[in-house]
């Protein structure tokens, strides 16, 4: 209990009081097509409309999942990692509430270079997460099923998927001041974002990942066409097809690593509906068997060896490593939910796997805000 104590002798009494008035108010979500719309008509005002918006939103959002962090079920809440990433969100907790209310250019310009700091102060919230819930698995009972585990899933789905909406309304924000945007850019969005060129970035990151690890690395064939465009956010597409190609190369190198065959390729379908662009990653990596298909979205659950060690700088942790932490597909998933879309495994068992990638083309949907 020590640590609880020390941490929040850190914090004046007035703020943590502070944070659960501001953690009780409403959230407000936005949708692409908002951003794009308003980030569209960029002017001087504009930016200072936005910046009062996030003055106001933004300590809601870090204040809800402040006051959540400090009640996890199972102890969570008193390891040493996940105290530290509360008191990350306590440190940005105050830095918004001490910065004065935004009126003009000026007051707008050092606001942008706060929130810029504290998206940078969060850049390893994923990796000190997954190292909090490890130091949970150590201590739990091995004899627990993962269902058990349920509101801790929960949690971290409502957890990161916040985390998904902070980051992209500061970084929507930090983007409009980039002196010479490139065309077609609003911010973090590209309204002519082609799928397909996303896809083979992405997937050639996946396999030089591979390459590192095992030495090969199956090739990856990608379908479409590559003109077809719509407005989307390119980093989120990248994070998740680099994801599903990465499990899937995995897969099929390990399926074939003493085989006399050649490895199959993986191939990538990028398909253009009225409603979705979905994009199926498909590979003949032996599947998933179907007991083990409920697991792949849970946070304690990863088939390969782990890269986080206790002793592991965390500094260095976000590098891509080959398998993760297991939190790879639950959060694509959230980040293909966050815009409306979402993200299905189907799997042939002794075959390979199928991943579905859907992604809203309409825009419109809100954030969905836990």
């Amino acid at each position: 209990m020590a640590a609880k104590k020390l941490s929040d002798s850190l914090f004046s009494k007035r703020l943590l009081e502070e944070v659960q008035r501001w953690g009780s108010m409403k959230q407000t979500g936005v949708s692409l097509r908002y951003m794009l719309e308003f980030g569209s008509r960029f002017t001087e005002r504009n930016l200072i409309l936005a910046a009062q918006f996030l003055h106001k939103e933004l300590p809601i959002r870090i204040a809800r999942r402040a006051i959540e962090l400090q009640s996890l079920p199972y102890g969570l809440s008193e390891k040493p990692a996940i105290l530290k990433v509360r008191d990350w969100y306590l440190d940005s907790f105050r830095d918004l509430r001490s910065f004065p209310d935004v009126k003009e250019k000026n007051d707008e310009q050092e606001f942008t270079k706060m929130i810029n700091l504290i998206k940078v102060r969060h850049n390893n919230v994923v990796p000190t997460m997954a190292l909090g819930v490890q130091q949970l698995k150590k201590d739990l009972d091995p004899k627990l099923d993962y269902k058990d585990l349920d509101d801790i899933h929960q949690f971290l789905d409502r957890f990161y998927m916040s985390r998904i909406g902070i980051r992209m309304l500061i970084g929507q924000h930090v983007a409009m001041h980039e002196p010479n945007p490139p065309p077609d850019r609003i911010g973090y969005i590209h309204t002519k974002m082609s799928p397909v060129e996303v896809a083979r970035n992405a997937s050639e990151d996946a396999r030089s990942v591979c390459l590192r690890e095992y030495g090969s690395a199956p090739d990856v064939h990608v379908y479409g066409d590559p003109n077809f465009t719509f407005p989307y956010v390119p980093n989120h597409l990248h994070l998740m097809v680099f994801e599903l190609v990465k499990n899937s190369l995995r897969a099929v190198e390990e399926r074939f690593m003493d085989s006399d065959k050649i490895a199959p390729p993986i191939r990538i379908i990028v398909a253009d509906g009225l409603e979705d662009v979905t994009i199926k990653v498909s590979d003949e990596g032996g599947g998933i068997p179907r007991s083990g298909l409920p697991r792949i979205f849970t946070y304690l659950y990863s088939t390969a060896k782990n890269p986080l060690d206790e002793r592991a700088d965390l500094g260095t942790a976000d590098i891509a490593t080959m398998a993760g932490y297991g939190f790879g597909l639950p959060i694509s998933r959230l980040y293909a939910r966050y815009f409306g879309g979402d993200l299905q495994i189907i799997s042939m068992e002794g075959y390979g796997t199928d991943a579905y990638l859907h992604l809203s083309r309409l825009g419109d949907s809100q954030e969905p805000l836990p």
